[in-house]
C-alpha cells in the first residue's frame, strides 16, 4: 500500500459503507477521477486526527505531497474552519488526489467534505464567511453592551446570565471559524476542537442559567428545578472532561459530551410544559425566540451520535441559530422588562399607599401623631405651632351622635387645609384636638382659622367653634418639640379659660425666661 500503487488505482476501497462504520486507526482516502487545471485548492473541513499526507497526482506522473501535523494544520485553516492546501499549478491537469489519515478517532467522518476549487472560489467563500462571522460578533458584542448596561442599572440576574451566554458563544465563533488559529497560529488545531466545545459546553449551562433566572421563580421550585441543575452540572463535568482528557480517550469523551447535550435537551420539554401549566407570563417569549437553537441543537446532538449526516451548514448552524435567537430575545428580554418595570411601579405604588395609609389619619386624612413629629422635628429656623381644640365636644356627639361628630371633624380638618399655606403641617393627634407648625415667617392668623371655622356649615346645622394657642420657638430635637407644645398648650388652656372661641399666643423664650 504505497502511495504510488494506489494513485495508480492498485488497492481495494470502499465507496458505500459509511466512513464511521470503519472506527479509529489510520486510513488511506482516494478521490475519484478528476480532470483540473490550472491553480486550485484542496478543502476539506477540520476534524480531530493526528497527522494527514495530502497527495496530488497529475496526467504527465509527477506527484505532489505535503504532510502536516497537528500543529502544522492551524496554519491552513481558513474561515469556516476548513483545512486549505494550495497545489501548484502544472501544464498537465490533476487527475487524483490521495489522503493517508493517520490516528483519526473516526467520530463522524475520516474526511469531512473534501472538495476543489480555484483560488477566486476560495476567496469568495472567504468573504462570504468573514461577514457571517463578523455580523455575529457584532451582534454579540452590541448584545454585551446592551445588556451589561442595563445589568447594571437594575440588577436582573437573567440580562447578566444572557451576558455570560453570549460572551461565550462569541469565543466560540472565534474558535469555530478560524480565527483562533490566525490570532495563535502555533496552537494545536485538537487544542483549537477542544476551546470549541469548551466555549459550546459554557453557553449551554449558560443558557439552563438565564432560563432560570428568566422564568418565574415558580417554574424552576421543587425537583424541576434540581433537575436542570443536575443537566447543567453533568454537562459541566462532560465538557471538562473533554477540554483535560480527550487527549487519551477522544471518542469516549466526545460520546459522553454529545450524551450530556441530550441530557439537557431531554429536560427542555417537561420544563416548558411546566411553565405553560404554572401559567407563566414569559413561556411564548421563550418558546419563539428559542425554538430555533432548540432545534438546530438537536439536529446538531443527532449528528454527533450518527443519527443524521452532516454538512457545512449544520455545523455552523449554532453561529446562524444564535443570530436568530439573539434578534428575538431582544425582543423578549425587552418585554420582560416593561412588565418587570410595570410590576415595579405597581409594587411602588401599593407602597406609597401603605405609607400613605400608616402617615394619615383615617378619619381625617391628616397627617397623624407619629408622622406629623417625625416631619416636624429638625425643621430649621423658628417655627410657630398652633394647638386647635374644638370646644364642648362631647356635648356635639350627645347632639348628633358620632357619626355626626366625625363629619364634624372632617369639616374642621378640610378648614385647617383651605387656611394653611402648603408648607405647613397639619395633623390630628387626638380625638379632638389638631396640630400646626408653619415658619414663623409665614404664619397664619389662628383668628383667620376660627373665622373661616365660624363662617362655615356644619352636619345638622350644629354650631361648632374651637380655641387655639400658638407658641412659637426652636423645633430642631425631640425636646425643643416637648418645650413648644407645653407652651402651645399652656396658651390653649388660656384661651379656654378666657371663654373659648379664642386664641391666645406665648412666646418660648419669655416662658423659658419666666
Amino acid at each position: 500500500m504505497t502511495p504510488a500503487a494506489l494513485l495508480a488505482g492498485r488497492g481495494q476501497f470502499d465507496c458505500t459503507a459509511s466512513q464511521t462504520s470503519f472506527g479509529p486507526g489510520d486510513f488511506w482516502v482516494r478521490s475519484g477521477p478528476l480532470s483540473r487545471t490550472g491553480e486550485v485548492r484542496v478543502r476539506s473541513m477540520s476534524v480531530w486526527q493526528k497527522r494527514a499526507t495530502l497527495y496530488a497526482y497529475y496526467a504527465d506522473g509527477a506527484v505532489f505531497s505535503t504532510t502536516f501535523d497537528d500543529h502544522a494544520a492551524s496554519r491552513r485553516i481558513v474561515l469556516g474552519a476548513i483545512l486549505e492546501q494550495p497545489l501548484p499549478a502544472r501544464a498537465a491537469p490533476l487527475v487524483r488526489l490521495l489522503w493517508h489519515i493517520e490516528g483519526s478517532p473516526n467520530m463522524r467522518a475520516i474526511l469531512r467534505d473534501p472538495r476543489i476549487a480555484t483560488p477566486a472560489q476560495s476567496e469568495l467563500f472567504n468573504l462570504a464567511m468573514a461577514a457571517v462571522y463578523a455580523a455575529f460578533a457584532g451582534l454579540c458584542i452590541a448584545l454585551l453592551c446592551y445588556n451589561f448596561a442595563v445589568w447594571t442599572a437594575l440588577r436582573h440576574r437573567f440580562q447578566l446570565a444572557y451576558c455570560a451566554m453570549v460572551a461565550c458563544l462569541l469565543l466560540y465563533a472565534f474558535s469555530t471559524s478560524g480565527a483562533l488559529a490566525w490570532a495563535w497560529p502555533a496552537i494545536a488545531n485538537t487544542d483549537r476542537i477542544r476551546v470549541n466545545y469548551l466555549m459550546l459546553g459554557l453557553s449551554s449551562i449558560a443558557a439552563f442559567a438565564f432560563a432560570r433566572a428568566f422564568f418565574e421563580r415558580r417554574v424552576f421550585a421543587g425537583r424541576f428545578g434540581r433537575i436542570a441543575w443536575w443537566a447543567s452540572a453533568i454537562m459541566l463535568a462532560a465538557t471538562l472532561g473533554y477540554v483535560l482528557f480527550a487527549q487519551y480517550d477522544v471518542h469516549l469523551f466526545d460520546t459522553l459530551y454529545c450524551w450530556a447535550f441530550v441530557g439537557q435537551l431531554v429536560v427542555i420539554p417537561p420544563l416548558l410544559w411546566r411553565a405553560w401549566r404554572m401559567r407563566s407570563n414569559y413561556l411564548w417569549l421563550f418558546a419563539v425566540a428559542w425554538a430555533a437553537p432548540i432545534g438546530l441543537a438537536s439536529l446538531r446532538v443527532a449528528n454527533s451520535i450518527n443519527l443524521i449526516s452532516s454538512s457545512f451548514w449544520l455545523d455552523n448552524s449554532t453561529i446562524l441559530s444564535m443570530s436568530l435567537e439573539a434578534l428575538l430575545s431582544s425582543i423578549a428580554i425587552a418585554y420582560r422588562l416593561r412588565l418587570l418595570s410595570a410590576e415595579r411601579d405597581a409594587a411602588r405604588e401599593g407602597e406609597i399607599a401603605a405609607r400613605l395609609l400608616a402617615d394619615t389619619d383615617p378619619l381625617t386624612g391628616l397627617l397623624n401623631r407619629r408622622a406629623f413629629l417625625q416631619q416636624a422635628i429638625g425643621r430649621a429656623g423658628e417655627q410657630t405651632l398652633m394647638i386647635a381644640d374644638l370646644d364642648h365636644f362631647k356635648r356635639v356627639n350627645e347632639t348628633i351622635g358620632h357619626d355626626g361628630g366625625d363629619e364634624v371633624l372632617r369639616v374642621f380638618a378640610r378648614t385647617l387645609r383651605q387656611s394653611l399655606p402648603p408648607e405647613a403641617l397639619v395633623a390630628r393627634i387626638g380625638g379632638e384636638e389638631f396640630a400646626i407648625v408653619t415658619p414663623s415667617a409665614f404664619s397664619v392668623e389662628p383668628g383667620e382659622i376660627l373665622a373661616r371655622l365660624r363662617a362655615g356649615r356644619m352636619p345638622y346645622d350644629v354650631s361648632v367653634t374651637a380655641s387655639i394657642g400658638t407658641c412659637s420657638g426652636p423645633l430642631l430635637r425631640e425636646t425643643d418639640w416637648k418645650a413648644l407644645y407645653a407652651c402651645a398648650d399652656r396658651a390653649l388652656f388660656e384661651a379656654k379659660s378666657a371663654g373659648r372661641d379664642r386664641c391666645r399666643g406665648r412666646d418660648l423664650r419669655d416662658r423659658l425666661a419666666a
